[in-house]
């Protein structure tokens, strides 16, 4: 049986370096976030899985909540942190009255369990992301 996640919290200011080794894994420059969230295991101090979010509105998707960050460190995946995040995620933009949940994901191979884990907890995917630099 995996480990169990212990607790999902809110991080504020002066916590965000609980969240610094688990964010590394997908952001090497990490600095900090306005909101953020980690999933905290008994037996350690630093967070196994963080998540950095924000709410917008837009005319597209009316009031959402966006997840820009989602990761796990490595030594902690596979055990439902993310998953117990998402769902903490769902549950907060409920609460926040958002109508939508929404994040961008890479469509490198690397990225495939991600996907899966999406899919798992009820996402689809609805439109293409395209971007450029200027």
């Amino acid at each position: 049986m995996p480990p169990q996640v212990a607790s999902i919290r809110e991080l504020h200011v002066g916590q965000t370096q609980l969240a610094h080794a688990a964010m590394r894994e997908l952001r090497t420059a990490y600095d900090d976030a306005p909101a953020f969230i980690g999933a905290f295991s008994p037996d350690r101090e630093a967070a196994v899985a963080v998540a950095g979010f924000r709410t917008g509105a837009s005319l597209a998707w009316g009031r959402y909540l966006y997840v820009d960050d989602l990761t796990t460190a490595l030594e902690a995946r596979r055990q439902g942190h993310a998953g117990a995040l998402l769902d903490w995620l769902i549950s907060e933009a409920r609460k926040l009255g958002c109508t939508q949940l929404h994040l961008d994901s890479g469509t490198a191979r690397e990225r495939f369990d991600a996907h899966r884990l999406y899919y798992n907890h009820g996402l689809a995917i609805h439109s293409y992301h395209f971007a450029r630099g200027v």
